[in-house]
């Protein structure tokens, strides 16, 4: 499988990540994106022995989009250092079934996560090991029952953009763990890592980096905005 390169230098890998496969290896043992792009840069660049490469956030199997990698260790440590003070932006793109109450809002919850259910769910704050979860969104466009959503992610919980939006009574199209429901089997889940933006560990400027979502439904619904150049 080829992986799309949107950005490349020295310190850093940036890529627009294939919906349906891991980040990393899990207890599937399917082929996993980081082994893959290790395995291209030791083609690529004829390196001898292993290669250095860090994964610095995640995005869900089936979840595609932009994703950086970090091809030193001191970009590893400078990009984690900005995920933890939220100097990190990340964007996504997602249709939603319905539409928030609001056009433009933040969501502010307690998430907590059943590891044998692999499932996270909204609690109280008082509920131990809960962690605080933020997001805003914006609404662009609604239509056929579904909104298209540009949300900001404040902080980097597992699920969470799905179990946030779906406790609003917005589960997000195909998601099939949070919004069974309404969801049939085999719909490939609408939420696409849209933007990264974030200091370049040395450079020291803006490093920004954008990925579109594939032409399908329901991404089609609004394809002068979920356009690729």
């Amino acid at each position: 499988m080829e992986i799309p390169i949107i950005y490349e230098d020295n310190h850093l890998l940036v890529v627009e990540k294939p919906v349906n496969i891991p980040v990393q290896e899990d207890s599937t043992n399917d082929k996993d994106l980081l082994t893959m792009l290790k395995d291209d840069i030791k083609v690529r660049y004829q390196k001898p022995g292993n290669v250095f490469l860090a994964l610095v956030h995640r995005l869900d199997r089936p979840v595609g989009g932009v994703m950086v990698f970090a091809k030193t260790s001191k970009a590893a440590s400078r990009l984690s250092d900005a995920i933890r003070r939220e100097a990190f932006e990340k964007r996504y793109l997602a249709v939603v079934r319905g539409s928030p109450s609001k056009d433009r809002g933040m969501l502010e919850d307690y998430l907590l996560k059943d590891h044998r259910e692999n499932k996270v769910y909204v609690v109280s704050q008082k509920i131990k090991k809960a962690k605080k979860a933020v997001l805003d969104y914006e609404v662009i466009g609604d239509s056929d029952g579904l909104s298209l959503l540009s949300i900001n992610l404040h902080t980097g919980r597992p699920h969470q953009i799905r179990v946030q939006l779906a406790s609003i009574g917005c589960p997000i199209y195909g998601d099939q763990k949070y919004g069974q429901k309404v969801n049939q089997p085999g719909q490939q889940i609408a939420l696409w890592s849209h933007t990264l933006a974030f200091e370049h560990p040395t450079k020291k400027d803006t490093t920004k980096s954008e990925s579109f979502p594939p032409k399908v439904y329901p991404w089609i619904i609004w394809q002068d905005f979920c356009k690729r150049s």
